[in-house]
């Protein structure tokens, strides 16, 4: 038989247990607060504020009313301006841009006739989003002032989809997706690595040794990087053989943003070691990193189109430049030269993140 009491005085040991617990009793309220935050205002499929660089050639009264028009929309948001298709092929080789806008030198002519595309759209085509969101903006109506009466569906604008012209949803989830999983394995490993060794006691054997912060940290993170690269080939190796998955740019340079990434997670995974007691804890922070690295990362949705604060909270994690590292690579042949300002991040980061643990961290059993 159960008795009612000592099940009592067991329910109240837990709940005080859990009321100690500060970390456990704030992830009660945080994480279902972060989550509707997530899912009501960082996602959203309707896409706006794409990115967008415009090649005004015609320069005349019809294109630079064509370009507020497209303006208007705000699915579109001109952020540059080249002067040739080369340096909207440029501007979306390295990322800068969604969309590039080519306006011809006979653009009044080619409006005229409802025969000819006037206008052609460089796509990003390795997020299929934004290529459907392009080919929705071939049906808005365009109003000009001097000219015959024509919409989208008469062929004024010309998409020219690059990277992923099939539409194939692995092209664009197995780079993120392997952003996602080296995040993941390599901040767990690390999250639990100082908190395991307090809690089995193997700290005491440290307290009498000449073992600085410093090199306990390094010699944790260094053998882990080896499994972060040997999963990498992993994945690349599966994407390729069984998605066909492009590698158009250097493996090199594809391990060389590996590299850098691998590094922040388990800097950043020893930074939550040395902040939590436990080896659950150390696994619910590691959760409540994953979610807004998922969906806040450009993985899942099209980082343009998220609200501005979201796009702030990306900017901040690690996988949002990696992503943005292994598409340049793999999809768009980007070499790593125009990639820096994303690897140059992760450097920063890690080294930040490494310092900051190696200063929390101290030999003591508390």
């Amino acid at each position: 038989m159960i008795s009612l009491s000592r099940l009592g005085a067991i329910i109240k040991k837990e709940v005080v247990q859990l009321s100690r617990d500060r970390l456990t009793f704030g992830m009660v309220f945080g994480l279902p607060i972060m989550q509707i935050l997530l899912f009501g205002y960082a996602i959203n499929t309707d896409v706006r504020n794409l990115r967008t660089a415009v090649a005004n050639k015609a320069g005349t009264h019809l294109s630079r009313q064509f370009v507020s028009e497209l303006a208007a929309s705000q699915v579109v948001k001109i952020s540059k301006t080249a002067q040739t298709a080369a340096e909207l092929e440029s501007l979306l080789r390295r990322g800068e841009i969604s969309l590039g806008v080519l306006i011809p030198a006979d653009f009044d002519r080619r409006v005229a006739d409802k025969n000819r595309s006037a206008v052609h759209l460089f796509v990003d085509g390795s997020d299929p989003t934004i290529l459907g969101v392009a080919n929705q903006l071939r049906t808005m109506p365009i109003e000009f002032d001097s000219a015959p009466p024509r919409d989208n569906k008469q062929g004024l604008i010309e998409v020219r989809p690059y990277y992923n012209p099939e539409r194939r949803t692995p092209v664009n989830i197995v780079p993120g997706l392997m952003g996602i999983i080296l995040m993941m394995t390599m901040m767990l490993f690390t999250a639990v690595a100082i908190v395991r060794e307090r809690e089995r006691g193997n700290l005491e054997l440290l307290i009498n040794t000449p073992v600085t912060s410093a090199e306990l940290m390094v010699g944790k993170v260094t053998p882990y990087v080896a499994i972060g690269l040997l999963q990498l080939a992993i994945i690349l190796g599966v994407g390729q053989f069984l998605f066909d998955v492009p590698i158009r740019g250097s493996v090199v340079d594809l391990y060389i943003a590996g590299s850098a990434f691998i590094a922040a997670n388990l800097a950043l995974g020893l930074l939550i070691s040395t902040a939590t007691h436990t080896q659950f804890q150390a696994m619910q922070v590691t959760v409540f990193i994953l979610m807004p690295s998922i969906l806040l990362s450009g993985f899942m949705f099209p980082f343009d189109g998220m609200p501005v604060a979201a796009r702030y909270i990306g900017e901040i994690l690690p996988t949002t430049h990696f992503i943005r590292l292994t598409r340049g690579i793999m999809l768009r042949e980007a070499p790593i030269g125009e990639l820096m300002p994303d690897l140059g991040y992760l450097i920063v980061f890690t080294a930040i993140a490494m310092t900051v643990a190696a200063k929390r961290f101290t030999k003591r059993l508390d």
